[in-house]
């Protein structure tokens, strides 16, 4: 099995925040929590957790159960 990667730095891991079957390294958890919002650092994470979690959402009033299906 091949092992998952941060969504934010890609590094390959083995724990961290999991979010809809993603990961976010324990770095990245950090600096996410840290950060102060509006600020380049906030929105870089803010923005490369969106663009990877929003595929992710119901779509056309689908669960996400029907979604995996």
């Amino acid at each position: 099995m091949a092992k998952q990667r941060c969504i934010i730095c890609r590094k390959a891991l083995n724990n961290g925040i999991i979010i809809n079957r993603r990961v976010i390294c324990k770095s990245c958890e950090g600096r996410v929590v840290n950060s102060k919002i509006n600020t380049d650092f906030y929105n870089y994470y803010r923005d490369c957790i969106k663009k990877t979690l929003v595929d992710l959402l119901p779509k056309d009033g689908k669960t996400q159960a029907e979604i995996y299906r």
